[in-house]
């Protein structure tokens, strides 16, 4: 998160309009930078993303697995976890999102279905299918009004027995100012509220010399407990949770040091916030 945040006065629809206008002008910078690293996939057919590789401890066997990885972005992600050997659907809201993702599944030769869609209409969008596995990854359940929303859709869109896998930004972390290099200040909300945080940013968290038009955007925070609480009230059993000190981009400038498995953590006593983690669960 960056720059001052305000309570936006807009209607969903609104949030939502200006989200996806957000990510559609950034999917193509996003595609082109050395950060998603098209070219890789395209030229090893082992490669597979370091947010997945990262995973692959808690992860398991998911081979021959139906899955679905929602807010799937340009795909990288997806493409992965093909590669591990899973039936890979990947959703997006975003159309030039989409597009990337399809044209990264044809370049790397990994056959990948992709569909647009917004995460609240996913289980029409994809005509009531169901998946024995769900994947959400770093940097998702921030662009989504309601968590018990999102948690209604899990659960009409996995199998019973069916799992999920998250790996996200903590609460915490989004709860951090950024803008103190020094020190680390909660300057923005841990619980979820209302009205979203309203943000005026003019870059991206890639290397890119891409001048953006479009750059007003609106997030949401939730607290672990909200979280754990609206699966649980869905029947679902939490099999593991477990919170990590480090994450895939640099979330606090010049307060993190990027480690040799490319993730970033802070630099001094970094033991002191967590930065992700990862939660699984099964559904009932």
């Amino acid at each position: 998160m960056s720059d001052e945040g305000t309570e936006s006065g807009c209607s969903e629809a609104t949030w939502l309009a200006e989200n996806q206008a957000m990510w559609d002008e950034r999917a193509p910078a996003h595609a082109a930078s050395s950060d998603y690293a098209f070219a890789r996939f395209a030229e090893d057919a082992d490669f597979i993303s370091d947010v997945v590789r990262f995973d692959l401890p808690f992860l398991g066997d998911v081979r021959g697995l139906r899955g679905l990885h929602l807010q799937c972005h340009i795909g990288s992600d997806t493409i992965s976890l093909a590669r591990l050997g899973a039936q890979m659907v990947g959703l997006d809201f975003s159309n030039a999102s989409i597009a990337e993702a399809r044209q990264l599944s044809d370049l790397s030769g990994t056959q990948v279905e992709f569909v647009e869609s917004t995460v609240y209409d996913a289980p029409t969008a994809l005509g009531g299918r169901t998946f024995d596995f769900l994947f959400t990854g770093i940097g998702a359940l921030c662009w989504l009004p309601s968590i018990q929303r999102w948690a209604d859709v899990v659960a009409e869109l996995l199998e019973p027995g069916g799992r999920l896998f998250i790996r996200e930004g903590h609460p915490m972390l989004w709860a951090i100012d950024e803008h103190f290099e020094d020190r680390l200040v909660v300057g923005y909300p841990y619980f979820e509220t209302q009205e979203p945080l309203t943000l005026e940013e003019e870059g991206t968290y890639v290397d890119t010399e891409t001048n953006f038009v479009v750059n007003r955007a609106h997030s949401w925070n939730r607290g672990l407990g909200e979280i754990v609480t609206a699966l649980l009230e869905r029947d679902f059993t939490i099999t593991g949770l477990v919170e990590h000190d480090s994450v895939p981009w640099e979330a606090l400038p010049q307060q993190m040091t990027k480690g040799s498995g490319g993730e970033w953590a802070l630099s001094e006593h970094r033991e002191r916030l967590p930065m992700s983690y990862t939660l699984q669960a099964v559904r009932g």
